[in-house]
């Protein structure tokens, strides 16, 4: 038995075009991340999928709200699948950040986190613990999951045996709305795709 899911970052937030770190800031979509919503929801309509979860965070909610809606399912929320908190970066841009802090940071991410920030390997014991939940709950059903950039990319990295240092050259920025596939069992989680867009 395995388990279908459709990972995806939310829709374009406020932030979004200034490339500040949002984390755990609650940041609103933007009318740009609200008509990419809508045509999530469309594609999850198209794809049929079985049931919808998202972070807790507004931008994440509002996303996968048309695809729940357009399906007539509930929207499942799962606390585990919220962004990473970054600390001192929060609502800030590389520019704006202490350099040596930059430097540390862009040479690994993970030992060189952000003053402040969650620690990333927590993240991904939680982000693999999230989908691990759902794919068991949904068996042989296909599932959306809307989360975060960061999230989905060091969860990935877990899941598939990558260490986390590496989710930003491995997994390159995850684009809004698109949707990666991930097939998933019990022992094992496949790659089927990534980063690909919704028509």
């Amino acid at each position: 038995m395995s388990t279908t899911l459709y990972l995806v970052r939310h829709g374009q937030t406020e932030w979004h075009e200034d490339n500040r770190y949002a984390g755990v800031s609650d940041i609103a979509l933007t009318r740009t991340g609200r008509d990419q919503a809508e045509r999530l929801g469309c594609w999850a309509a198209r794809t049929r999928v079985d049931a919808v979860w998202a972070s807790p965070l507004s931008r994440s909610r509002a996303t996968a709200a048309p695809a729940a809606t357009a399906l007539g399912l509930p929207l499942l929320i799962d606390g585990d699948l919220t962004e990473l908190d970054f600390g001192s970066a929060e609502g800030r841009t590389l520019a704006e950040l202490p350099p040596d802090d930059v430097e540390a940071f862009l040479a690994d991410p993970v030992d060189g986190a952000f003053p402040g920030a969650e620690d990333p390997r927590k993240a991904v014991e939680r982000g693999m613990a999230a989908l691990r939940r759902a794919a068991s709950r949904h068996r042989d059903e296909r599932v959306l999951v809307v989360a975060h950039n960061t999230l989905l990319r060091l969860t990935l990295c877990g899941l598939l045996g990558i260490a986390p240092s590496k989710y930003r050259t491995v997994f390159p920025q995850v684009h809004n709305c698109a949707v990666t596939e991930l097939r998933m069992t019990d022992q094992s989680a496949a790659l089927m795709s990534y980063n690909v867009p919704i028509p």
